[in-house]
C-alpha cells in the first residue's frame, strides 16, 4: 500500500468516523480515536494492515460511551435548574 493511505487520519476518514480528513485529524488530536484499545493522538501514525479493523472511537470519548462533554454537562445542569424552577 501507499504510505499516505496507511496514515491514521486517512483511515479514520475512509472508515466514516470523520466527515473530512481535517475532521479526522482533529478527532485524533483531541484523543477520541483508539487503535486496538490503545489511545492514539498522532495523526501521522502508520496503521498496520492487521490493525485497520481495530480503529474505533475511544471508550472514554463523549462520542463513544464515555462521560458527557463540557457543553452537554452545562446543558443538563441548566435543564435541571429550569425544571426545579417550574415546580
Amino acid at each position: 500500500q501507499k504510505l499516505l493511505e496507511r496514515r491514521l487520519q486517512t483511515k479514520v476518514y475512509k472508515q466514516g468516523l470523520a466527515k473530512s480528513i481535517h475532521h479526522a485529524r482533529v478527532l485524533i488530536r483531541q484523543r477520541h480515536i483508539s487503535v486496538g484499545g490503545q489511545l492514539v493522538n498522532v495523526a501521522s501514525f502508520n496503521v498496520r494492515t492487521s490493525s485497520e479493523k481495530h480503529i474505533d472511537i475511544s471508550a472514554n470519548s463523549p462520542y463513544g460511551q464515555g462521560a458527557p462533554g463540557r457543553n452537554a454537562k452545562k446543558r443538563a445542569a441548566s435543564k435541571a435548574a429550569a425544571g426545579e424552577d417550574d415546580e
